[in-house]
């Protein structure tokens, strides 16, 4: 049978459309961010430390709670207690101490120093999770410290 010159066109196109739709599903799982998954140790009474958890899952983080409080966890991870605050994490084998902005810790999972992990001492209002509505929109200066494994620091990021 003799086919017309207009007919093998859309048999082509449709191969390759089929061959195209055939290959996507296998590009998605690529191209989608992967979830970082943290642990968190935290009081279970600590209404900042739910807020810094929420500021994480709202960033793409994947958190799971442990609520027995943190100083064991710290101590363990090998915190130095001077950076100590309410809550401490585990991400990618970095330690985060206290209410650490997610795009710090997106920058140190990029960066990947060579570190302890990422504190912020004491609990900054206007820092994530010490930033609703019952501070009145007041924001305190703060730093982020990036903490060696030999307990020493420096400033990560400052945030006015």
């Amino acid at each position: 049978m003799h086919q017309t010159g207009d007919q093998p066109f859309p048999r082509r196109r449709r191969l390759l459309l089929a061959v195209l739709a055939l290959s996507l599903p296998s590009l998605a799982p690529a191209a989608a961010p992967q979830t970082l998954a943290v642990q968190v140790w935290k009081d279970p009474n600590c209404g900042c430390c739910k807020d810094w958890i929420a500021h994480l899952e709202k960033s793409g983080f994947r958190v799971s709670a442990v609520d027995q409080g943190n100083s064991a966890a710290r101590t363990r991870l090998g915190m130095p207690q001077k950076f100590g605050s309410c809550h401490t994490a585990l991400i990618q084998g970095y330690v985060i101490e206290g209410h650490v902005p997610a795009t710090d810790i997106q920058r140190l999972l990029k960066e990947k120093p060579q570190a302890l992990g990422l504190a912020v001492p004491g609990m900054p209002i206007g820092s994530p999770g010490m930033d609703g509505p019952v501070y009145g929109g007041r924001r305190d200066a703060y730093q982020v410290l990036l903490v060696g494994k030999d307990g020493s620091a420096q400033v990560f990021s400052s945030h006015p």
